[in-house]
């Protein structure tokens, strides 16, 4: 079996019943270079935690001296746009189309549910826009989705970024370069992944109006947008992390900060086979898997470990000061062994007479240093941001196949003439 995804006319037609699909104004972008005292106007899309995190960050910027403006903000709930605008000269629109069509929005941040992005950030791209979105880049179903953002913003003159701010971290650059200098000889193995306890429901997404019901202020076959037609529920609208029509669980919603950086250090391509385990071991309520473990094998003679759970938060105590939760990347090559304990890169041998190294990280992973490196590179026109599209692509790809493997209970294998994956 081939996987298709869902197609771009599939969602149009969706959105029509809606009254989504709307004219975008194409081309509106400003000068190509903007200078450090030029303003630069952020469309927020999706109003919910993450964006009051950016929201947050682009406040401590702007209080810094940085020439920025939250100009509009969109969300398919009323209340929520409004507490996120609140204090801010800023549009609300219910219809993000509406916002990107705003000539006072230079740049825009996706912060909705995981099956938006990926159309919300080609219609931005299209609409003139640099972009900034969260992760994961597209829902786990949408491989096709994925596949045309990439062209799309490689076409483009446009930023992208995916908030997968860990990428800021000064270790993952070194590391790279050790790599590249041949330190640990050929990689041949890797461990990553990501421990916490979590189960999305009420303590982790919490329901804003238990009476809340669609209508003017409540827009739930825009919130529905490509999935699964469903009647309205209160839980699926508030707490939409717990539903496979809307999120993947760990493999996409954690794992993209495990992986994304061993991709980059590694300069990986495409994977050639992905299997995938794992369940609901703990929390009985959500759909997606709380618990899951996928292998990836590259044509490179190379296997990438990705392990995790939201049962338990314990990791292995080199993460102590780098992000406990998220468990350090553990690359093993021919020579030798590199990975992060604290403030340093361990490199460990395999020739048990030679003795470890170990290199000071120059700065930790931010937050604001990600949303800086996004900034500089819109005003400057410089495409190469921290987490660029291509790289989201890669890293993407096989957790998509993952969780695919998971669901058919099947090997993933990706087809890299004709760009497909195949079950």
């Amino acid at each position: 079996m081939t996987g298709r995804g869902i197609t771009r006319r599939t969602f149009l037609e969706k959105g029509a019943s809606a009254g989504l699909v709307g004219t975008v104004a194409v081309g509106s972008a400003r000068s190509p270079i903007l200078g450090a005292n030029d303003r630069l106007g952020i469309g927020v899309i999706g109003a919910g935690s993450r964006a009051d995190a950016h929201l947050k960050v682009i406040a401590y910027l702007k209080n810094k001296g940085a020439n920025l403006e939250i100009t509009a903000v969109s969300d398919v709930y009323r209340p929520r746009m409004e507490k996120a605008s609140a204090g801010l000269n800023a549009r609300q629109y219910s219809d993000y189309r509406q916002l990107l069509a705003d000539s006072n929005v230079d740049v825009v941040c996706i912060a909705t549910p995981d099956h938006h992005h990926g159309y919300q950030a080609i219609d931005a791209i299209k609409a003139g826009k640099d972009v900034y979105c969260e992760k994961p880049v597209t829902h786990w179903r949408q491989f096709e989705l994925i596949r045309q953002l990439a062209s799309v913003v490689k076409k483009s003159d446009r930023v992208f970024q995916l908030g997968t701010q860990g990428m800021s971290d000064g270790a993952w650059t070194q590391m790279k370069q050790m790599v590249k200098q041949g330190m640990i000889g050929k990689p041949i193995h890797v461990e990553c992944g990501y421990f916490r306890v979590g189960d999305w429901g009420e303590r982790g997404m919490p329901i804003d109006d238990p009476n809340a019901t669609p209508g003017k202020d409540l827009n739930w076959e825009a919130f529905l947008g490509d999935s699964p037609k469903k009647p309205f529920d209160v839980s699926r609208f508030f707490r939409w992390r717990m539903y496979e029509d809307y999120a993947g669980g760990p493999v996409t919603d954690l794992y993209p900060h495990s992986l994304t950086p061993v991709i980059s250090i590694l300069d990986l391509g495409m994977p050639s086979t992905v299997v995938a385990t794992g369940g609901k071991f703990r929390y009985d309520e959500r759909e997606v898997p709380d618990t899951f473990n996928l292998l990836i094998d590259y044509a490179e003679g190379l296997t990438i470990a990705v392990l995790g759970t939201q049962g338990n938060t314990y990791c292995n105590p080199l993460n102590k000061g780098r992000g406990a939760e998220s468990r350090v990347p553990v690359i093993r090559g021919w020579e030798g062994t590199i990975t992060v304990s604290g403030k340093e890169i361990v490199l460990t041998p395999v020739d048990e007479a030679g003795k470890e190294r170990r290199f000071p990280i120059e700065h930790d992973q931010d937050l604001t240093d990600h949303w800086q490196n996004f900034l500089d590179c819109c005003r400057s026109r410089q495409k190469e941001t921290y987490s660029g599209v291509e790289l989201a692509y890669r890293t993407q790809t096989p957790l998509i196949m993952g969780m695919w493997a998971f669901k058919n209970g099947k090997v993933a294998h990706f087809d890299p003439q004709k760009e497909r994956i195949v079950m």
